[in-house]
């Protein structure tokens, strides 16, 4: 076993700042993860030049892969920090931010562009309260319960973001997370009332169109949810709705 953890981490004092990269190392214990890494350098802020600097900054929430906070890029590979086991890398395990978000400072990024377009393809049900759901909701076929047990799962980690070649600054693509969660919600006995209102907003600038099909996303996805499955779905959907708004107006 190694005597030291060795650590790589690309630094950002801010937002405008420009990245540089720092080196440190702790001793070595069984059973880290890179979080768990993270909080004891915490604790001794020392750099391999023997300087005293800023702790690391970095996102962390559930610690069970499930809020998608931590996530940044490892050893080259985007993934969750928080199930990742130092045990498992490579040394000097390379720590980066996720480069299709703004950093905001070190390993911790801004998602809100993922939140945004939650919000613009309305991902979410409205329940008005004016039934029981317990008595009166509408059934929901074993096959329909299964798949939409799959995509609840999406803990909007970006981690799908990052490995698409076409959300990227210079793109409006909303990416493949918000088009999941399009079909999830519109795939949904509720939901379904608003699945039009999902549509038109992936049918206009940035929406399903700018899908290059690359597949990556259902690659990386920590959760294999099938992604690729909903843009498809999602794909056919807008064919037959620009097929409804042109001929049944």
């Amino acid at each position: 076993m190694p005597d030291v953890i060795r650590l790589k981490v690309k630094r950002q004092d801010g937002p405008e700042s420009k990245p540089y990269w720092e080196e440190f190392e702790i001793p070595y214990r069984p059973q880290h993860n890179v979080i768990s890494v993270l909080m004891a350098l915490r604790e001794n802020p020392v750099n391999t030049k023997g300087e005293t600097v800023a702790p690391v900054v970095y996102e962390v929430g559930c610690m069970e892969e499930v809020c998608g906070a931590c996530t940044m890029i490892i050893n080259g590979k985007v993934r969750q920090a928080c199930s990742t086991l130092v045990d498992t890398l490579e040394q000097p395990i390379v720590l980066e931010p996720m480069s299709k978000f703004p950093v905001v400072r070190d390993l911790m990024v801004d998602r809100q562009a993922m939140f945004n377009a939650l919000r613009k393809v309305r991902g979410w049900i409205d329940i008005d309260g004016g039934y029981d759901i317990h008595v009166h909701a509408p059934r929901i076929s074993p096959k329909d319960w299964e798949m939409n047990y799959d995509f609840s799962r999406c803990m909007t980690c970006g981690c799908c973001m990052e490995v698409c070649p076409q959300y990227n600054s210079k793109s409006d693509f909303i990416g493949p997370a918000p088009i999941g969660q399009a079909w999830l919600f519109s795939n949904h006995p509720t939901g379904k009332y608003y699945a039009e209102e999902r549509l038109h907003a992936l049918m206009g600038p940035g929406g399903i169109t700018d899908c290059g099909n690359a597949q990556n996303c259902i690659e990386a996805c920590p959760k294999e949810i099938k992604l690729t499955d909903a843009i498809a779905k999602i794909g056919r959907a807008t064919t037959v709705q620009m097929l409804k708004d042109l001929f049944l107006k």
